[in-house]
């Protein structure tokens, strides 16, 4: 795909990445279930597999696919707001470039199916796709996630700080996860060439 290659040859951040370019991305065009997180991690710089760590884990985990059907492009995008790792700050990652949506999530999003569900993956994701939404907590996002549907649903960033944050709001596996499950098999049972 021609837009695939556009985006593995961008180097519009260049000069602010000091660990290299590499943007992580997968899509295509029967994608059906896009997932919209944060930015690649050290460890998905050096194995340019998207969510190939122990959030990657913890999201599957949330979503019920398996790693086969995770990994699918006809199924499933993978779109980072920041499509390269953006090195290290304080105690953790830097924000994802500012550069990367603007520059390539229209196109991208314009290749996929009209019918998509999209999972906004941490705040980076719901404050760019949910600009009217922004006053509100994170966890008053996702506790209110169906007013955001059929087009949205928030998550939290599986990082190891959600095991923490899901003990506080038990709510999140006992009514979002079983409906956030259903709703993606109901989207990938329906996937395949667009008829």
């Amino acid at each position: 795909m021609k837009l695939q290659a556009e985006i593995a040859a961008c180097r519009i951040c260049a000069e602010h990445l000091t660990h290299g370019v590499r943007p992580v991305v997968s899509f295509s065009s029967t994608s059906r279930l896009l997932i919209i997180g944060q930015a690649p991690g050290s460890k998905v710089h050096e194995s340019g597999i998207p969510w190939d760590d122990a959030s990657g884990e913890r999201l599957r985990e949330w979503t019920g696919l398996t790693e086969q059907q995770f990994y699918d492009p006809a199924k499933v995008a993978l779109v980072p707001m920041g499509f390269c790792y953006p090195g290290k700050a304080g105690g953790g990652d830097k924000p994802p470039r500012k550069e990367c949506a603007p520059q390539w999530h229209e196109r991208v999003l314009d290749t996929l199916p009209s019918d998509r569900l999209t999972l906004l993956v941490g705040t980076y994701a719901q404050a760019h796709y949910l600009p009217d939404a922004r006053k509100l907590s994170m966890t008053e996002r996702v506790r209110a996630y169906r007013d955001f549907l059929p087009d949205y649903l928030p998550l939290p960033h599986p990082a190891w700080r959600s095991a923490i944050w899901m003990k506080k709001n038990p709510w999140f596996a006992e009514q979002v996860l079983p409906d956030l499950q259903k709703r993606i098999r109901h989207r990938l049972d329906q996937a395949g060439p667009p008829s």
